[in-house]
């Protein structure tokens, strides 16, 4: 087994198609992934599963690995006693993007209906998609994703594959919003939804990797002097940062429900 264990996630799936869904039966999605580096050691470990469930995922995927070998079933013991799932905690700088993402998704919720009722002809739809590109440029990017990249990920290795899709991740997420820009200009409806719609996507499921796989997975990682640190760093990141601009934001999220209310109310 120790073989597999050192073997990056994509070879095994591609050798061994079952594993795959058997990692998708433990909401582990390897299989989506573009990258697959990681090594399956390496999956085990980031993911944090309850002992009980991590005992029986590797009985599963040695079953499929060896299938000739009579590999022990391990005693998992009454359901009833299984662990309860685990509640997500944060260190205080962790939480802190984890609230900041709050935000984000408030936008990602609103923005299908914006989509939905966009008209290119009237000027206040058009204000509310340049607004939406300043929330995300100036908060989701420059304020949140850049403390991630500048600071968060030097506390990991940066060649690890989750690392690389998270970065992979803010790169295509900036090329959609400028794919919108250069779609305002030319009036290109078709594109503009296309790239919110895309954008929105990747952003949701970008942020539930983070708060329920990698933050947890950094934080078990960090001493209490690192966490200490870290919340430094982010505050003297943060004083660099224009907060007038910040909080207008979080004003324009605050007020962006009733903006689409009215959008609504013109059908």
């Amino acid at each position: 087994m120790k073989k597999y264990l050192n073997t990056p996630i994509k070879e095994i799936i591609t050798n061994f198609p079952q594993v795959g869904n058997i990692l998708e039966a433990y909401n582990i999605g390897c299989v989506p992934c573009t990258l697959g580096s990681c090594l399956l050691k390496d999956i085990v470990s980031i993911h944090n599963l309850p002992k009980d469930q991590e005992s029986e995922l590797m009985y599963r995927i040695e079953k499929v690995l060896y299938p000739d070998r009579d590999v022990k079933k391990p005693i998992i013991g009454n359901l009833l006693q299984k662990e309860a799932p685990r509640e997500l905690k944060y260190s205080p700088p962790i939480k802190r993007l984890v609230d900041e993402h709050v935000l984000i998704k408030q936008l990602l919720t609103l923005m299908p209906k914006v989509i939905a009722n966009i008209d290119m002809e009237s000027d206040f739809d058009r204000q509310i998609i340049l607004d939406s590109l300043d929330f995300i440029r100036f908060y989701a990017d420059k304020f949140h994703h850049a403390k991630e990249e500048d600071i968060l990920f030097e506390y990991t290795d940066k060649n690890l594959d989750i690392i690389k899709t998270m970065l992979a991740d803010h790169e295509t997420a900036r090329a959609h919003v400028r794919a919108v820009f250069a779609a305002l200009k030319t009036q290109d409806k078709k594109s503009i939804i296309e790239n919110l719609n895309a954008y929105c996507a990747l952003l949701a499921e970008h942020i539930k990797k983070e708060d329920e796989i990698l933050y947890p997975w950094i934080d078990r990682g960090l001493t209490t002097k690192q966490v200490g640190e870290l919340f430094a760093r982010f505050n003297e990141a943060e004083e660099k940062m224009n907060m007038e601009v910040i909080e207008k934001c979080k004003r324009f999220i605050a007020e962006l429900a009733q903006k689409v209310t009215k959008l609504k109310g013109r059908e």
